[in-house]
Formats: C-alpha cells, sequence, structure tokens
C-alpha cells in the first residue's frame, strides 16, 4: 500500500472527469488541425493548442475556436491575414504564455513520471526531486517551443535563433513554475499531506488547477516580454 494520502472516492470521480473533459478538448482541437485540415500559419501552435487543452480544458477549446482557428491557413487563405493592431492584449499575452504553458506541461508530465519510476527523492522528498526535474524539462522544451516561434517570425540563423529563445522563455518558464510548484507544495504538502499518489486521478486534477495558476503567475512576466520585444506579438 502506497503510504501517501489516498483520495476520497468523490475527489478521484471528479479527477477522472476533469482529465477525461480535458483529453476530449485536446483530441478535438488535434482533430480540427490535422483531420479537417485547419493548420496553423506559424506550425509550433498545432502542437500548443491542443498541449493547452490537457490542463485548460474546455477554455481552451473556447479559445482556440474563437481565437486561435483565425490564424489557420485556410481562414487566412480566405479572410486575409489579421490586423496584430486589432487583436486585444489578453489574447497576445495568453498566445505568449501558451508557448511556455506548452513546454511546461510536456515537462512536466515526463519529470513527474520519471521520478515516480525512479523512486527518486532529494532530502527525502519526491516532491524536490519533481520541482528539479520539471523545470529541467520544462525549461529544455519551452526554449524548443519558443526558438520555432522566433526563428521563422525574424528569419536568424540557429545558433542565434537559439539564443534568442533562452532569452525570450526562460523568465517566463520560471515565472509559470513558480506558480505551479506552489500548487504542488500546498495540494502535496499540506491538503494531502504527505502527499497523493501520481498514480491518482486526483494527483493530475490538482496538477492541471496548478498549471492554471502557473498561466497567470507568467502573465506580467510575458506582458513585459512582449512590451520589450523579447518575445513575439502575435
Amino acid at each position: 500500500m502506497d503510504p501517501r494520502t489516498q483520495p476520497a472516492g468523490w475527489i478521484e470521480t471528479i479527477g477522472w472527469l476533469s482529465l477525461g473533459v480535458a483529453f476530449a478538448s485536446a483530441l478535438i482541437i488535434a482533430f480540427d488541425i490535422f483531420g479537417r485540415g485547419y493548420r496553423q500559419k506559424m506550425w509550433i501552435m498545432n502542437l500548443v493548442f491542443p498541449i493547452t487543452a490537457l490542463y485548460w480544458g474546455p477554455v481552451a477549446l473556447w479559445f482556440y475556436f474563437t481565437r486561435g482557428r483565425r490564424d489557420s491557413v485556410p481562414v487566412i487563405e480566405e479572410r486575409g491575414q489579421p490586423d496584430p493592431g486589432e487583436v486585444p492584449g489578453w489574447v497576445v499575452q495568453s498566445k505568449a504564455i501558451s508557448h511556455c504553458g506548452a513546454g511546461c506541461t510536456l515537462g512536466d508530465i515526463l519529470g513527474e513520471w520519471l521520478v515516480y519510476a525512479s523512486g527518486l527523492a532529494i532530502a527525502g522528498k519526491a516532491l524536490y526531486a519533481d520541482f528539479v526535474l520539471d523545470f529541467a524539462f520544462a525549461w529544455l522544451l519551452g526554449v524548443v517551443f519558443q526558438y520555432f516561434t522566433i526563428a521563422p517570425m525574424r528569419d536568424v540563423s540557429r545558433a542565434r535563433g537559439i539564443w534568442l529563445a533562452i532569452k525570450a522563455d526562460t523568465l517566463s518558464i520560471l515565472a509559470f513554475q513558480v506558480g505551479l510548484f506552489l500548487g504542488m507544495w500546498v495540494y502535496q504538502e499540506v491538503i494531502f499531506s504527505p502527499g497523493l499518489p501520481k498514480t491518482t486521478a486526483a494527483y493530475w486534477m490538482l496538477m492541471q488547477v496548478s498549471m492554471v495558476v502557473g498561466f497567470f503567475t507568467a502573465w506580467p512576466v510575458n506582458a513585459w516580454l512582449v512590451r520589450v520585444g523579447w518575445k513575439e506579438k502575435m
């Protein structure tokens, strides 16, 4: 028996519901992009939108169909390129954060399961090992996602593109992970001490909530990054 706290049955049920809705939202977006041909002009967004739905669920689904789909190749060919000056600031911010958020999401999933599979711990706590590996993978993947945004838009060399991606996304990932790690610490050390097993749906539902918190802690940093030109305004 796992010594960590087992969630109540109703919490686990809500967890499965939350995960199911999120995966369904991601699949709907992916089908629209890859199955129906609404591929984004910036190809990396073909991945960003479905990945964002893994933690934002129906909110990401709504954002994609009301805002994101407008930047797909078929819609641009039909209606023309959107005027950047007419795009609301909150939409620009949301897209900017979604880049590092997608990298953080994949990185956190990789880091969490690696800690689980290896039994890694720091100072006797798996949570601290989660923090280290989650951040390492999130930073690496976040920079990759940002590279494939900046390099095509600025038409720079590979080395220059990597440096610009690191410059653009490091602070954003730090800000995102601060909110995420705060949420993880609260539900692992305060609410469900000594922590929930990673094999429960409740654990991953609360990871979704923590990622949403990270999305908002990254908001002011991304506003500054876009304003000073370190991140592209889309």
